[in-house]
């Protein structure tokens, strides 16, 4: 794995250099086999760019790149340059969140400043043979993060409620809560609307494809 970057300008050379190369080229520099589909191997396309990139963070809360305050977002995009689907961005906490403020949360620190690096993501493309875009650093304007904040502190209210049943994929403007898990035996610990714990599915925080199509816009336009 390529050692971590000094500085953002260091970090932008290193996207630059890849954009443009297939996963089977970047997969035989980093001596990893692309596998035949993402079906068993959802995470491949970003341990992949994360070895070139030398991002460090693995799964712990924090940014990939934490002394550069840098989180790296892969977009799966459409032959037209729209984004295939939502992003990931982190797994919600559902106990202990009593006077957790937007301030403090995970979604701002991992949204404050974001590498996103689009990927060709239709597929009938065999996975060897995409490509990686242009990079692209964006950092939320006011009037983003202001709507973030909204959506998270909807979200999270209705945590604290005890309604973490009822929140749907509706729920949010830019952000959403949705079932993050493996498959349906995987649950974890939450509180029912009388107060009570209960077992649920596990949830993340998702953007929408809407905002991030937006932002896509906004830088290549």
């Amino acid at each position: 794995m390529k050692s971590e970057p000094k500085s953002e300008t260091e970090l932008m050379q290193r996207a630059f250099e890849i954009a443009g190369l297939s996963f089977a080229e970047l997969a035989e520099e980093a001596g990893i086999d692309v596998p035949p589909n993402l079906q068993r191997d959802k995470g491949w396309v970003g341990q992949l760019l994360e070895w070139h990139l030398g991002a460090r963070a693995g799964s712990r809360p924090t940014q990939d790149f934490e002394d550069l305050g840098i989180e790296l977002k892969t977009i799966p995009i459409s032959y037209t340059g729209k984004p295939l689907e939502t992003t990931f961005v982190c797994v919600a906490p559902l106990t202990g969140v009593h006077g957790l403020t937007w301030e403090q949360s995970h979604v701002r620190n991992k949204l404050s400043k974001v590498l996103w690096i689009p990927v060709q993501g239709e597929r009938e493309i065999p996975l060897a043979d995409r490509r990686v875009g242009s990079p692209l650093l964006w950092t939320p304007s006011e009037q983003e993060e202001q709507q973030l904040r909204e959506d998270w502190e909807e979200l999270m209210e209705l945590i604290v409620l005890g309604e973490v049943q009822q929140i749907t994929a509706k729920h949010g403007q830019y952000l959403q809560l949705r079932p993050k898990a493996a498959n349906s035996r995987v649950v974890t610990q939450a509180y029912g609307s009388n107060g009570k714990p209960i077992k649920t599915l596990p949830r993340g925080f998702y953007l929408r494809t809407q905002f991030t199509q937006q932002i896509l816009q906004q830088h290549y336009a």
